[in-house]
């Protein structure tokens, strides 16, 4: 199976930002050095493969397991924004805090918003817990941002350099930072012993990008993105109850976007902690649904029909032969606003 990402509406009625078209210079000021700062730009998105890219033209980085932010400066005020474009900004303070200790008047940075485990690894499963859990409200004090990529700097619309000049002035502007914000390192070399050394540390996998590739929104191919271990998101369509798992859920059942509709693509059974594991259940109690929403071919008798509304990043393996997912594990639900693009089936 391949997937092919599209965007996917927002299960909220609360609308993202949007950008607004650049203003043209004023022509009674044709020497005017400053760019206008977009409201938001739609953010660069990687293309999965199966193997990196190799050669001097790219350079790699860690793939971080978080939420994607951008953070907006303007002369002291600070807003994050999601990749669905929402403002998160009071659920990151120690970001905030940092972003205004920077030095420079005006920035859009580009990183990912993550908790680090006692090893340094970034753990999806502890920033959400931070956050309150799925459409939490609470504002993480262990988040902190891993910056890649500089799009607005000092008064200057940069997304048009190459990326290797864009590295050059997100360095300079962070060189030295410890606290919330810090450089995602670039790391230069082979490519697949990079990929390798990744996966033995634990590492969800890496990043490869083009250094010549200007900043372009959308998923065209700067940017490839290669996993150790397979991790997509898929809609949540039901449970199965069990007497002695945790909160009493068996395990949940998956399923993956078909053109306009929903594909069983199976359950998945660990990963659950205590406290996940609770919230999850009252959520899942909540939506609860008289009749299934995907064609199912398993048991029956005991299965607790949802709505389809919970997204849930799963780690797997493989695929089995019938389109089902292998070796499925639980890493938590997704915020809608996260905007989080549901595994697709061709």
């Amino acid at each position: 199976m391949t997937k092919t990402p599209r965007p996917k509406p927002l299960l909220t009625g609360e609308e993202p930002l949007r950008s607004s078209p650049r203003k043209p210079r004023d022509p009674s000021q044709p020497q005017l050095p400053f760019d206008l700062m977009a409201t938001r730009v739609e953010p660069c998105l990687a293309l999965v493969k199966q193997r990196p890219p190799a050669g001097p033209e790219w350079l790699y980085e860690i793939k971080w397991d978080g939420y994607r932010i951008a953070v907006h400066l303007d002369n002291g005020n600070v807003r994050i924004l999601t990749r669905g474009g929402h403002d998160w900004t009071y659920r990151f303070p120690a970001i905030e805090a940092a972003a205004k200790s920077l030095g420079v008047g005006t920035a859009i940075i580009d990183g990912e918003a993550v908790v680090l485990d006692e090893q340094g690894r970034p753990h999806f499963g502890m920033l959400q817990n931070s956050l309150g859990g799925r459409r939490g409200k609470l504002p993480s004090g262990q988040a902190m941002m891993m910056a890649f990529d500089l799009l607005y700097f000092d008064g200057h619309d940069i997304r048009n350099m190459e990326l290797s000049s864009r590295r050059f002035f997100l360095e300079s502007l962070l060189r030295g930072e410890e606290g919330a914000i810090r450089l995602s390192e670039a790391i230069d070399g082979d490519g697949r012993e990079i990929f390798t050394v990744a996966c033995e540390q634990g590492l969800e996998g890496i990043i490869a990008k083009h250094r010549d590739s200007t900043y372009r929104s959308g998923r065209l191919g700067d940017w490839i993105k290669v996993k150790c271990v397979q991790s997509d998101s898929f809609i949540v369509v039901g449970y199965e109850p069990s007497s002695v798992a945790r909160a009493g859920i068996g395990s949940l059942l998956l399923a993956a976007s078909k053109g306009r509709e929903w594909v069983y693509v199976g359950n998945v059974g660990t990963g659950f902690t205590e406290s996940n594991a609770e919230s999850l259940r009252n959520t899942l109690d909540r939506i609860r649904a008289k009749r299934p929403p995907v064609e199912y071919d398993g048991p029956r008798s005991d299965v607790v029909w949802v709505q389809p509304t919970l997204i849930a990043e799963i780690e797997y393996r493989a695929w089995t032969h019938d389109g089902k997912l292998r070796h499925a594990s639980y890493k938590g639900l997704r915020d809608v606003q996260d905007n989080a693009a549901v595994y697709e089936i061709e």
